[in-house]
């Protein structure tokens, strides 16, 4: 196998509980993300990697009757159970990381991201850490033996909790390459965290999905120029809060890296 995609989920949000069990148009928000990533043409299998805790059991369930692989592992140390979903159904020469509060998922967006990783050769490869897609379009691809690296030398809360800053954050180690879009729609939040990042999301279902279910990236910024409101929904939220609040807990244990 060439490429696994990993995409990390679970139940107990902080700020929207249950978010990936929500319904949009009658199916779970993760149902929605995953009927978008079987679309993208260069990943070979899809598997989702939740955590070994009772409150994840219902997700485990949603995989079980969508006939999608489920990894479970520690609730805390996302990058174990990351690496240890690789572990289970690899091995693959790539991994790809993906989160499950991204419904609007592109897969175009990722199958460029993978390519372009596949061409340069080098060991990560990301469209997240310099955006100029919307938030909740991002896409990470690393060599398997850098993700097994990161696992076992990673010790900053963030760098577990994140699974990849461990990576990025070393680029005299690493081999990293960032892919840009041709205009910078960073601004846009697609996201799913907040009470707001889902009614957006909704709207944005209700309008295009009946339509056309393979709706893109274009097709939302289409119907965001005539109904400019929508984006206002959601506007006053920051990009990356989560992982920002984690680098604040890193304080206490800067020693460690």
């Amino acid at each position: 196998m060439n490429v696994l995609a990993i995409l990390q989920a679970r139940v107990s949000s902080s700020r929207l509980p249950s978010k990936v069990l929500a319904p949009i148009l009658g199916q779970a928000m993760l149902t929605r993300q995953m009927e978008r990533l079987r679309r993208a043409e260069t990943i070979d299998r899809l598997v989702i990697a939740t955590s070994d805790h009772a409150t994840d059991d219902p997700l485990a369930e949603l995989c079980a009757g969508s006939g999608v692989a489920c990894h479970r592992g520690s609730l805390d140390d996302v990058l174990a159970r990351f690496s240890g979903a690789y572990v289970a159904f690899g091995p693959a020469r790539h991994v790809v990381r993906l989160t499950g509060d991204c419904p609007l998922a592109d897969p175009t967006v990722i199958d460029r991201v993978v390519r372009h990783h596949m061409a340069s050769g080098v060991d990560y490869t990301t469209n997240a850490v310099q955006p100029t897609w919307p938030d909740g379009l991002d896409v990470e691809v690393m060599r398997s033996e850098v993700l097994q690296r990161a696992c076992a030398e990673a010790r900053l809360p963030s760098e577990r909790e994140h699974v990849t800053p461990y990576i990025h954050k070393h680029p005299e180690w690493f081999r990293v390459e960032h892919v840009r879009g041709e205009r910078d729609l960073s601004m846009f939040r697609w996201t799913v965290d907040e009470p707001a990042d889902l009614a957006f999301v909704t709207e944005v279902y209700q309008a295009l999905y009946p339509q056309n279910p393979a709706f893109t990236t274009d097709d939302v910024l289409a119907l965001l120029e005539r109904r400019p409101e929508l984006a206002q929904i959601n506007g006053n939220f920051l990009r990356n809060e989560g992982y920002a609040k984690s680098l604040a807990a890193d304080s206490p244990h800067s020693n460690q890296n």
